[in-house]
């Protein structure tokens, strides 16, 4: 799957989850520092950030720590990282500071269970 696929498959996720989705987020933090991000997903008060990475490598928790990092710094907690798959220590930590990780294969099992009939 390539990123704008993986991308469509997360705002139609989050869309059916009850959010508003947001692509192509820019915010400035804190620090004055500019961030980008894939989307910011709102329902009433509560505010998330997403990156998005379709990668044929495992993200490690170095770029957990980069989203964690820049979330922080724009005053936006609990952010969501979708990617294919994610290293033991990436987990590790996104479950320490309440970062949701959702491998794309949970997405696409989701959206699987969602279309068959009952």
């Amino acid at each position: 799957m390539d990123v704008e696929a993986l991308k469509e498959l997360v705002v139609k996720y989050f869309k059916y989850m009850g959010y508003e989705v947001e692509d192509n987020v820019q915010l400035e933090g804190h620090s004055g520092m500019i961030y980008a991000f894939d989307m910011l997903m709102s329902k009433g008060d509560d505010k998330r950030l997403v990156f998005v990475r379709d990668w044929k490598r495992t993200v490690g928790v170095n770029m957990i720590l980069k989203l964690d990092k820049a979330a922080e710094d724009v005053g936006i907690m609990d952010p969501v990282f979708v990617a294919t798959q994610f290293s033991d220590h990436a987990k590790s930590y996104a479950n320490r500071k309440k970062i949701t990780i959702i491998p794309e294969q949970k997405l696409l099992l989701f959206f699987k269970k969602a279309s068959e009939p009952t």
